[in-house]
């Protein structure tokens, strides 16, 4: 199964290091996946986030508001 790893966030110091840390995760872990920024408030509205960054894993919110490490990014991966 691949998978498809989505920071929600308009593009601000905490959303950047939210990537950081899911890329960190990522190799740690020997783990392929996609890796898409979305930055469109309209689309992070849709999906029923109100506080940035979140974190979505194959399309299913795992969290928001917070900029989590990459150990708390292994948990969900």
């Amino acid at each position: 199964m691949s998978l498809k790893l989505e920071i929600l966030g308009t593009g601000c110091k905490k959303c950047h290091q939210l990537e950081a840390n899911v890329k960190t995760a990522i190799n740690k872990l020997n783990f392929e996946a996609e890796i898409c920024h979305i930055t469109d408030s309209v689309e992070i509205a849709t999906r029923g986030v109100m506080t940035t960054p979140a974190l979505a894993v194959n399309g299913k919110i795992v969290s928001k508001g917070k900029v989590l490490s990459a150990q708390e990014v292994e948990k969900f991966l």
